[in-house]
């Protein structure tokens, strides 16, 4: 199952899925996005359509029903539905319903994913799957005027952590990928300049979305008994190493 599915790493990551034999499950909240996904899927690639709100507690349910019914169980997800929120808002600015916004889709969303997979995993029999959070190098450190963002992606180690250890006499693994600056419709902005540390503007370097989408198949495919705790993917020259 993947999560945002519509675009992006979502997109990328479930064509790799498809491509590699994975029976697949998009969601995501556009239903014509997920149409477009599907299109782009090999023509014998087994894929089914879920338009899903995460931060909906019943509409995650429904989703993990409609794939349970479809394919009879859950091996992995790959929590991916995430929002920037309002760029270039300082902090002192910032509304309330921004900050809500971008908890309710990056955490609260995660975690309603996850608790679902969760259960599903644990009583099908054989036992176990695999959740891969979709983190990113703002787990580790910020960017200007990105608090909900940032907040919200250093929480997303703590669940990757705690579900890691819960999730262990299941036979549950969990992992994380922290992504930095694919090219993907969220970051079109850094090819021609954004606001770095120092008050600057400057264009920041892209890698190919697809080049995560094979990382996180590598995660994917391990056995149970093996799992990447936390992986890094990054546009090699992009200012990470030494930001701020």
């Amino acid at each position: 199952m993947v999560t945002g599915a519509g675009s992006g790493i979502g997109r990328s990551v479930a064509l790799e899925l498809a491509a590699a034999g994975w029976t697949v499950a998009l969601a995501g909240r556009r239903a014509e996005a997920l149409e477009e996904t599907a299109a782009l899927a090999a023509p014998d690639a087994d894929v089914v359509r879920v338009p899903t709100d995460v931060t909906d507690p019943d509409a995650v349910a429904a989703l993990f029903t409609t794939v349970r019914e479809h394919y009879g169980r859950v091996d992995l997800l790959f929590n991916n539905a995430g929002t920037f929120g309002p760029g270039g808002v300082p902090f002192e600015d910032l509304p309330h319903s921004a900050w809500t916004k971008v908890v309710d889709v990056n955490l609260t969303g995660a975690f309603l994913c996850a608790q679902a997979a969760f259960h599903q995993m644990k009583e099908q029999t054989p036992q176990g799957g695999r959740i891969i959070n979709n983190g990113s190098i703002s787990a580790h450190v910020p960017r200007p005027h990105s608090a909900p963002y940032t907040a919200t992606k250093h929480a997303l180690t703590g669940l990757t952590k705690s579900i890691s250890l819960d999730g262990r006499p299941y036979s549950i693994a969990c992992g994380q990928i922290d992504i930095g600056n694919a090219a993907t419709e969220m970051t079109q902005a850094m090819q021609s300049g954004v606001l770095q540390a120092n008050g600057e503007l400057a264009a920041e370097p892209v890698m190919d979305a697809a080049d995560v989408a094979r990382t996180v198949r590598h995660m994917a495919e391990l056995p149970l008994e093996a799992n990447v705790q936390f992986a890094t993917v990054l546009a090699t020259n992009m200012p990470f190493i030494g930001r701020g």
